[in-house]
């Protein structure tokens, strides 16, 4: 074999391998790919059945029903409902009228999810950083009132 045929078949051997290399990642990739919908996306049959979706929305006030550690609770975004059913314990941000994302399949009608996360709306400050606004908005409040009180001397 020449000295051309050999780095031919080397560089058709490389293009070989990295094309199976890029077939194996985009396939993990398009497994591992998870979409979210809303519960009217979900009553409209647009999620998929048989794979893995996060659905995303409210609680529904009056809707949480706790069973050891089995809860149902009613996802909605004020138009569709969706009934949840989860096994396991809640995040401590999960209450009735809040945001909630939940991960896992439809079953019968009943979205069977096998990890929920619990959303904080947008104003949502640690509490640490509440504490100081707070003892700012004090000083700020006192030093207002002092500098009234100075004025009208």
């Amino acid at each position: 074999m020449k000295t051309r045929h050999k780095k031919l078949a080397i560089a058709g051997g490389v293009l070989c391998a990295i094309a199976a290399a890029a077939a194996l990642v985009m396939n993990a990739f398009q497994s591992n790919l998870v979409f979210f919908y809303s519960p009217s996306q979900v009553a409209a049959k647009e999620a998929p059945t048989a794979r893995t979706f996060r659905l995303g929305g409210l609680v529904e006030a009056g809707s949480v029903k706790r069973d050891g550690v089995v809860v149902h609770f009613v996802v909605t975004d004020t138009a569709k409902t969706v009934p949840v059913r989860y096994q396991g314990i809640l995040p401590d941000l999960f209450k009735e009228g809040k945001g909630v994302v939940a991960q896992g399949q439809m079953n019968g009608g009943v979205f069977e999810a096998r990890e929920v996360l619990a959303k904080h709306d947008e104003n949502y400050m640690p509490p640490e950083a509440a504490e100081a606004v707070k003892k700012a908005g004090d000083v700020n409040a006192k030093l207002g009132a002092s500098v009234a009180k100075d004025g009208k001397k």
